[in-house]
């Protein structure tokens, strides 16, 4: 064996262990999400890179053992934090939560939102035993994760480890763990009397919000009062209140989200164009004499393209997708029964004229049938139009990796793809806007630079003598800027001359349509009022969709995603894609 190959040997498994680890974190994360959404009754609710959302907003996780990090791989504890989130979402009044939460000490917020997330786990329906059982094992690994980190060496946090074990065992009615009981026991005993009532209270009221609340408010505040009395430790005056600072360092415990609705992703600006409102000819075209339209890896050296060819490669191979796994699923999305013969010698069906001398041979032959035989086949097209301006620059990578892998999975399911991308040849306006300019700058000129429309990857070649073209992506000087509307009825023309039963179109974008030149020479929404013109155009069947990079695209397409590309695994990407080809 060669040291090559013997490299190559030894990378394998590793790769196969990447694989197999995200392969199983995806699984979870799913089947986590499938349980928040049926017992929070919520349909919205799904996890990326272990954290919930719901929609495009990351749900607040108030209490610290409801929360697992994305690599843990006990399943039960991450199970046991998806239920902690769906009986919150199943059991809480958000808003009542938030007009007596208190706001003003961290520390009595703190416990109140453990003593909410309690009561809710204590309203686990009691058929769900292993929803309870999973809670509890959550609980406790947490508990001993705390214990671990330190969080006991100091009376603020010994004090702080004990109120939650004492109150969820009073509130859900379960013992405290074995391991937190010696360690507990003595600051249980000095609590009682300051505590006893309201826990006691807590108990009683635990299945209706509104009463529980003051109490488990007095009991915050009860808390809070005890740590800031208690010895901080060094560095700190005894008696000194606990400051944000101060309670944040108690980090196994204290990981508080805030309940400020999380910024949303910015939406593409949108308008309309007076230029075009008034012109009756519609969309311009200054000139077509500089346009071009061809294979993008006709424009990389040789060399520099498998160098970009391995980069994407070993990016794929990090992420650990499983394509034929894709693939099955984008069968089952895209394919459509079709005929494919008969099958003779059948109990019943159709009768076969073949077989009826049998009836006067063998009269007690039954086998006289035929049955018409059905395959699944994905006859479908599926396009990605990439923009390709200069802002999409920083994630040509993961914009690669993300339609290679697809293409491969859409080739492996029988599906026709192309690959596509749009951009210019020159910045401001090039060779286009000087001739405007030598004609005088008539008013209004419509599009005023060079067009150039990029192939990656057309449907008659297979990914497997098209990934080299892919890999083009990577290639820097491509990006400059992007006249989308043009791309759109560019890439439905291509479909439109293809003979599939369905044709579906994603488009690829981080911005609106810009080109500087064309944005002077008429108005700034010339462009996106063009792109909304194509989008909506009834001209073919082609479906479209947009992926947007970090940005709603909903003001041009009516059927669209959020791609966050710095937070996603590629196993969330793909999910994006099939909800969308699965509406």
């Amino acid at each position: 064996m060669t040291a090559r190959s013997a490299g190559n040997t030894a990378h394998a498994p590793a790769t196969g262990t990447r694989q197999a680890t995200a392969r199983r974190r995806q699984q979870a994360e799913e089947l986590c999400a499938a349980a928040v959404r049926a017992l929070g009754a919520d349909p919205e609710v799904h996890f990326r890179g272990g954290r919930p959302y719901r929609g495009r907003r990351p749900l607040p996780v108030h209490a610290p053992h409801a929360r697992v990090s994305p690599e843990d791989g006990d399943f039960a504890s991450r199970r046991g934090a998806a239920d902690a989130v769906a009986l919150r979402l199943r059991g809480s009044d958000a808003r009542l939560h938030a007009e007596v939460c208190p706001t003003d000490d961290p520390a009595a917020r703190l416990v109140f939102e453990l003593l909410e997330q309690f009561r809710t786990e204590a309203g686990a329906p009691a058929p769900l035993t292993g929803v309870r059982a999973n809670l509890r094992h959550r609980f406790t690994r947490w508990s001993e994760e705390c214990a671990r980190s330190g969080l006991t060496e100091t009376a603020r946090g010994l004090l702080l480890f004990t109120v939650a074990h004492v109150a969820r065992s009073r509130i859900t009615g379960e013992p405290v763990p074995a391991h937190a009981e010696d360690l507990i026991e003595a600051t249980r005993a000095a609590l009682a009397p300051l505590t006893g009532h309201d826990l006691a209270a807590l108990r009683r009221h635990r299945a209706d919000q509104r009463a529980f609340a003051p109490y488990a408010l007095s009991l915050a505040r009860t808390v809070a009062a005890l740590l800031a009395s208690a010895d901080p430790g060094p560095g700190t005056e005894a008696g000194d209140p606990p400051d944000e600072d101060d309670v944040s360092s108690f980090a196994a415990l204290l990981a508080l989200d805030s309940d400020e609705p999380a910024e949303e992703t910015p939406t593409a600006v949108s308008g309309r164009s007076r230029v075009l409102d008034g012109d009756p000819g519609g969309y311009r075209v200054f000139t077509t004499a500089y346009d071009r339209e061809g294979p993008a890896a006709a424009s990389v050296r040789p060399e520099l393209l498998r160098e970009y060819r391995a980069r994407l490669d070993r990016r794929i191979a990090d992420q650990g997708v499983n394509v034929p796994r894709l693939a099955r699923e984008l069968q089952l999305l895209l394919a459509t029964p079709a005929r494919d013969g008969w099958d003779g010698g059948q109990e019943a069906g159709h009768i076969d004229g073949r077989r009826l001398p049998q009836l006067i041979t063998s009269p007690a032959e039954r086998r006289l049938f035929r049955t018409e035989r059905t395959t699944p086949v994905a006859d479908a097209l599926v396009t990605f139009l990439l923009d390709c301006s200069g802002s999409m620059k920083e994630h040509a990578e993961s914009v690669a990796m993300l339609v290679d892998v697809l293409a491969r999975a859409l080739d492996q399911a029988g599906a026709a793809c192309e690959v596509l991308g749009f951009t210019t040849g020159a910045w401001n306006g090039g060779r286009a806007r000087r001739d405007w300019l030598r004609a005088g700058r008539p008013p209004h000129p419509g599009r005023l630079n060079e067009r150039r429309h990029l192939v990656f990857k057309d449907a008659a070649t297979p990914w497997r003598r098209a990934r080299r073209g892919i890999a083009a992506l990577l290639k820097p000087d491509l990006y400059r800027e992007g006249i989308d509307g043009e791309a759109v009825e560019w890439a439905r023309a291509r479909a439109a001359s293809r003979p599939a039963s369905r044709k579906i179109l994603f488009v690829v974008s981080d911005g609106s349509p810009m080109d500087t030149a064309t944005h002077l020479a008429n108005d700034r929404h010339y462009l996106d009022h063009h792109l909304r013109e194509a989008v909506t155009s009834r001209h073919d069947d082609t479906e479209i969709h947009g992926l947007g990079v970090s940005l709603d695209l909903s003001p041009y397409y009516r059927r669209s995603r959020i791609l966050n590309l710095t937070q996603d695994t590629g196993n969330g990407m793909f999910r994006e894609v099939l909800g969308l080809i699965s509406g």
